[in-house]
């Protein structure tokens, strides 16, 4: 069907498809009717990924024929309009070899396979949305769409929210005769944002296709990236199916690209991340110095490297490694990382030597919830955009530079991937711009300043050092005592421990309360607590654990409960609590009261401090030892003092006196025996 373009004809559609820009898809609502569209009348397959190769063939015949000034009316019919789909995507074929060869997407005998009526529909839909600006991507929405819950998710593989891939591309800044490199692509989303922005730089399609390179593990991910960029360089593109860790393709030859460890001028990628992940072999591992075991030096705190290699080492350390490999001197990496990376303590020693390696030119915190439009069902991993520019080789490592951080709130949608209209990722990249021009004037949440030599502990996390926290506190200091709950621990005059995990073979063995986190609620433990523990077993952890009266439980681990308080009444002295909880405990009541502390634990500035010290630990979030930096406003007037104890006091007993009436209620309507409380 049809006939073969001649080489000359060739050339001269490639130059009537390069004469306007191409751009994205803003619709989503149109690819989810066509979706289901096709997934009712498509005979053959009804799989994501097959109905997805259909409309991308549709959307380059789309676009193909747009360019060529062809407009459907209410006159052509179903067949006529399927004809010239069907002789654009012959033509296709031999415009863009590339995508259509043997390892592609497509291959060489294949059509389009949609009927008439189907392509008909397609069109009609293709038609309402904007495929005419540079501002998004037309294959971005139909891949999350289409195959989000298929591809995206398997093996640490998460989809990159398009506001984020942009936030990344634009403070990495690709500029014009820059070879830049994603060497995890999946299906290229970055590659395409970086294609887009060199377009906007002044780049021909033909310029952009040999400054852009992919590589990713995944041959499918591979072919879809190829297709994803050709639809702007509308030539063969430089997308590769090889493993990036190590360096080889998949039929295990070296990889093309392996002398050009060290060339490129920047790094933007997304790699797969997973504490249970086994990213490479031994063998493999060895190769990479964040594959060894380090320890810190108790003198000048610097990491130094052992000779045993680590049991297992997660894929985004050493995605590290490879990607700091990959920039010449002065090139610049973007990079997705888990906030657990830069913050967690069993990743201290990757912070150091990225901070050997490497200028932090700006870390910036994104939502819980930027992931959970991803893969299937997402992930509520926290995660951290970074920007590094490596070190020359006589660069010191004391050089003194200024870190931008950002810690957003909002990234568009919330928790279950609804569209809210909140999102702060593009005022965060404007305020990068301006730092990048001028000191900062003002800060807030979305952009400050941290000196390099203020980073503690080798804590990158931005929200660890976000300034409104902190602001919180100073508008206190002239009516408060700010004390740190650390010197008090030291002090002794608090003392801090943990409870104890029993193993769920104790659960439900008795009545007495084992109290995990989700029964701490309201400054009180739950009437009910999920599980209930036995006599024998609460006597094996009675002694060690010493609940008393005046005691206060807190949350140390989890999600949205840590910090959150109870206070220990005489009624809840009998139980077993979790290793989850901290227990405070004032040991001179005439010196601080519990009442007061439970008060200031739970106030806004402390609890503002504890939203910011707490960091992923790979599964759950965690306060950690960082409960001793904690710092307490309380209030220098003795009356005050007083006034709040009595107010806290008389909360708790009325609220404990209510559920013990509660409690005793249930008991009687049954007439089960028991002793009424006094």
């Amino acid at each position: 069907m049809g006939r073969k373009l001649q080489q000359k004809e060739i050339k001269e559609q490639q130059l009537i498809l390069l004469e306007e820009p191409l751009s994205p898809l803003d619709y989503k609502e149109a690819y989810r009717q066509i979706r289901n569209y096709l997934a009712g009348r498509y005979v053959g397959a009804t799989r994501d990924e097959a109905l997805l190769a259909e409309v991308i063939k549709c959307l380059f015949c789309k676009l193909y024929l747009r360019k060529q000034g062809v407009q459907f009316t209410e006159l052509n019919t179903p067949l006529s309009i399927a004809k010239e789909y069907r002789q654009a995507f012959l033509e296709l074929r031999d415009l863009l070899p590339a995508i259509f060869g043997l390892d592609s997407l497509f291959n060489q005998e294949e059509d389009i396979l949609l009927d008439a009526e189907s392509l008909t529909y397609v069109d009609q839909k293709l038609e309402g949305i904007d495929l005419d600006n540079w501002n998004r991507d037309p294959f971005g929405d139909a891949y999350e769409v289409f195959v989000g819950s298929v591809v995206r998710g398997q093996e640490g593989q998460f989809f990159t929210p398009q506001n984020a891939i942009e936030l990344l591309v634009s403070i990495v800044d690709p500029r014009p005769g820059e070879k830049i490199i994603d060497p995890a692509c999946g299906a290229g989303g970055f590659l395409n944002a970086t294609a887009r922005h060199l377009v906007a730089s002044g780049l021909t399609p033909y310029e952009i296709a040999d400054s852009i390179f992919g590589v990713d593990k995944d041959r499918y991910l591979v072919s879809l990236a190829s297709a994803r960029l050709s639809l702007i360089t509308l030539s063969s593109v430089n997308v590769l199916c090889a493993d990036s860790l190590i360096w080889e393709n998949d039929d295990e030859n070296t990889l093309p690209l392996k002398n050009l460890l060290g060339t490129f001028d920047a790094v933007i990628t997304n790699p797969p991340f997973g504490s249970r992940i086994v990213s490479v072999s031994p063998d493999i591992q060895a190769l990479f110095q964040l594959g060894y075991a380090w320890r810190p030096d108790r003198q000048t705190g610097k990491y130094i490297k052992q000779t045993k290699l680590q049991s297992t080492v997660p894929p985004q350390v050493l995605f590290v490694e490879r990607c700091l490999s990959l920039v010449k001197p002065g090139g610049r990496l973007g990079m997705v990382v888990p906030e657990s990376l830069i913050s967690g303590r069993n990743y201290r020693h990757v912070v150091d030597f990225i901070r050997k390696a490497a200028n932090i030119k700006a870390v910036l915190g994104m939502p819980e919830s930027l992931f959970k439009i991803s893969g299937k069902g997402g992930t509520h991993t926290k995660t951290c955009l970074i920007l590094l520019q490596k070190k020359d080789e006589n660069e010191s490592d004391g050089e003194k530079s200024k870190i931008y951080m950002a810690e957003a709130k909002w990234c568009g949608h919330d928790s279950r991937g609804k569209q809210n209209g909140r999102d702060e990722l593009t005022e965060i990249a404007i305020k990068y711009r301006k730092f990048l021009s001028a000191p900062l004037k003002e800060y807030s949440h979305l952009g400050y300043q941290v000196e390099e030599n203020q980073i503690v502990d080798h804590i990158l996390a931005p929200r660890y050092y976000n300034p409104e926290v902190y602001d919180a506190l100073e508008e206190l200091k002239e009516t408060h005592d700010l004390v740190k709950l650390g010197d008090l621990i030291s002090s002794k005059l608090v003392r801090v421990t943990t409870g104890d995990e029993i193993g769920k073979l104790s659960y439900g063995t008795g009545a007495i309360p084992f109290v995990r986190t989700s029964d701490i609620s309201n400054w009180e433990v739950k009437l009910d607590p999920k599980h209930g523990v036995s006599e024998s077993i609460y006597k094996m952890y009675a002694k060690k654990q010493d609940v008393q009266e005046g005691d206060i439980l807190m949350v140390r681990d989890g999600t949205y409960l840590i910090g959150t308080c109870a206070f220990i009444t005489k009624y809840d002295t009998q139980i077993v609590f979790q290793s989850h909880l901290y227990k405070l405990r004032i040991m001179d009541h005439s010196k601080l009261s519990p009442y007061l502390l439970l008060a200031a634990l739970s106030c806004e500035p402390v609890q503002q401090q504890i939203k910011a010290k707490r960091f992923t630990q790979d599964i759950i979030d965690s306060l950690g030892d960082r409960i001793n930096e904690l710092v307490l406003p309380i209030p220098k007037d003795i009356s005050r003092q007083e006034r709040i104890t009595s107010m806290v006091k008389k909360a708790i007993d009325e609220r404990v006196e209510a559920r013990e009436l509660a409690r005793q209620a249930c008991l009687d309507l049954i007439d089960k025996s028991s002793n009424h409380f006094t």
